[in-house]
């Protein structure tokens, strides 16, 4: 009887962090004393957001000027269920809204409450963040300007320049495995590594990638693994990082399992860093048998045998 494959959220995220540069710091900055800025381009166009470049001269841009932060909706289309991290969390309209004084729209969220309210041509108004100082996000989202709450008054001292922005990216996805992939979790739930052997050249891979990258064939012949191998290449991680799970420094190394025909990457401990070397053998830590599921992180890292080192000839061909 088939079973269903393995499958599970899969979440990817980073914090991405940039220099503004000269046009797009200013923008920002006034944003953070709640006034709009435009760029004016070289045939007398005011660009909102700001450009960097002119597109007709494709000449720095150098020259901002104020424009309103009421506006007009030039086209939209609603969002009757936002996503997470979207400015708002209720049914709102992305909108292109151009501004009084820009001659070109911006793309932002509008407040209109239902799709009957927004409308090509509504008057609206940027709805400020109480709390200044995140870029882009300093307008939470334009609002209907019939009925909309009293607007907050430009700022009038200048504050710190805003020179840095940072940016959280996610990527949220439901990861189905593949069938190569299925049999080789399953097996690290039973303690066991599985790897699959091409039919033709028979390269055994492991973890299974489901077709040979030498033959183009796909490998089904299931190969269990011992879990002692040999250090091919390394590095050591001396620079922190957000989501670090080990304090620097560490050995983060390409492990060739024996009878496999390609290396994986994993964490070598047990040791100094400065211990570990190409042809070292190691073998896999376990974690506590109660903590297995179907998950790389069964082997928690490989740690130093304490056996003679393999020689290069054997691992020559797999660095």
């Amino acid at each position: 009887m088939s079973r269903a494959p393995l499958s599970a959220p899969l979440e990817v995220g980073f914090d991405y962090t940039r220099s503004l540069g000269p046009t797009l710091s200013r923008f920002m900055t006034a944003l953070a004393q709640r006034r709009v800025l435009g760029a004016r381009g070289s045939d007398g166009r005011v660009h909102v957001p700001p450009m960097e470049y002119d597109p007709v001269t494709a000449e720095p841009l150098t020259e901002l000027v104020e424009v309103s932060p009421e506006g007009t909706v030039v086209s939209w289309s609603w969002m009757p269920q936002p996503l997470a991290g979207q400015p708002l969390e209720r049914p709102f309209a992305w909108a292109l809204v151009r501004l009084d004084g820009a001659d070109t729209p911006m793309v932002h969220a509008v407040d209109a409450g239902s799709p009957e309210v927004i409308c090509t041509g509504m008057r609206v108004r940027v709805r400020w963040s109480p709390t200044p100082g995140h870029g882009i996000r300093d307008i939470v989202c334009f609002e209907p300007l019939e009925g909309a709450m009293p607007t907050t008054e430009p700022q009038d001292r200048p504050g710190e320049p805003v020179t840095m922005i940072t940016t959280p990216i996610n990527l949220t996805v439901q990861h189905t495995v593949s069938p190569g992939e299925d049999v080789h979790l399953r097996g690290l739930a039973e303690g066991r590594i599985i790897g699959q052997r091409c039919p033709l050249c028979r390269k055994v891979y492991v973890p299974p990638r489901g077709a040979c990258p030498t033959c183009g064939v796909p490998t089904g012949e299931n190969v269990e693994l011992p879990d002692h191998g040999t250090v091919t290449t390394f590095c050591i991680v001396n620079v922190p990082f957000l989501g670090q799970r080990i304090t620097p420094p560490y050995v983060a190394a390409y492990i060739l399992l024996d009878g496999a025909d390609i290396a994986f990457l994993h964490l070598v401990l047990g040791c100094t860093p400065d211990e570990v070397r190409m042809g070292m053998r190691v073998r896999a830590h376990w974690r506590p048998r109660e903590e297995w599921g179907t998950t790389t992180r069964n082997i928690d890292h490989f740690r130093p045998t304490g056996e003679p080192d393999a020689p290069f000839e054997s691992y020559a061909n797999h660095l």
